[in-house]
Formats: C-alpha cells, structure tokens, sequence
C-alpha cells in the first residue's frame, strides 16, 4: 500500500522569526504555539530565563522586550518580530556585570538563585522606568517577581542600590 504523506496540520508550520537577542540578531524558524520562554531556553540555549509556573505568575521567566518586562511563559514567540528581547544574559557587557547584577552580590540578595535573573531582569526595567523611588515604590513594582527563599530584604536593599548608583 503506497504511503501518502500528509500536510503539516494548521497552525503547525514553522514560520521563520527574526528578532534581536541580546544584542545580535537572531533567526529561528517556530511553529506558531511556541513560547518566548520555550524559544529562548530550548532553541537559542539561553537557560537563565527559568521555567517557573508556566502561568505567569512567579516572574522568573522575566525578560526584556523592547526594554518593558515581559513574562515570556505568556508571550508567544512569533508575537515578537522584529522586537529587541534582553535575557539575563545580555545584561553584561564587556566581561563586567550590569550594576543591578553587582548590587545583587553586594547585596546577598538570593538564595537558592532560581528567581534571581527575574527579580534582576525586572529591576532592571523598573529602574530605567523610575518607578523605585522607595523602598515600599520597589516592593509594590517587584510584587509579581516571587522569592521562595523570602530573601526579599535583600532584593530591595539591592535594588535601592543599584538605583542610587545611578
């Protein structure tokens, strides 16, 4: 019996994707249901950007796009051409951490690390928006980036840091 192959079925054909990762421009060819957050871990090996809860709730798959925070385990990764996406990753430049990263260190603002390049991809938009002006300004605008280990204390006083840094 002769074998007839069938069509890819709808909304499964890989569309080609072209944005910019990190600085560079990146091509990948994605099937339409497929994630930011899938996208950037599984095909570009970018795995700071954890797989939290997958509904958009916890924060640790927090990344940039172009320049706002963005929960990548909601974002659908065709929905992004052409946009400018920064992991945690693309923070660093030059060999040298981004001054949020540093505060982070200085600051012993992590524990078991899983949440970390959320919560620091996150202060990172929120300070280039000016929204921390306090400390209580920073709870209320990291209140969707979740901490398990409940190093809060720290994440703020690092934040505040940064931000007076400047």
């Amino acid at each position: 019996m002769p074998t007839t192959q069938r069509p890819a079925a709808p909304g499964r054909t890989p569309q080609i994707l072209t944005f910019t990762l990190n600085g560079r421009v990146a091509t990948f060819p994605v099937e339409p249901a497929v994630t930011l957050l899938d996208l950037l871990r599984e095909r570009a090996g970018l795995t700071g950007t954890k797989k939290g809860c997958d509904r958009g709730q916890c924060g640790a798959c927090t990344v940039l796009v172009n320049g706002r925070r963005t929960l990548s385990c909601l974002a659908l990764a065709l929905a992004h051409a052409g946009d400018e996406i920064t992991t945690i990753e693309g923070l660093a430049a030059d060999g040298k951490l981004h001054s949020v990263q540093r505060a982070f260190v200085e600051h012993d603002a992590f524990q078991c690390g899983f949440c970390t390049p959320g919560q620091i991809v996150s202060a990172v938009a929120l300070i280039a928006e000016g929204r921390v002006r306090t400390d209580d300004e920073i709870r209320e605008a990291m209140s969707g980036n979740i901490c398990r280990c409940g190093a809060y204390p720290n994440i703020v006083a690092a934040i505040a840091a940064a931000r007076d840094a400047g």
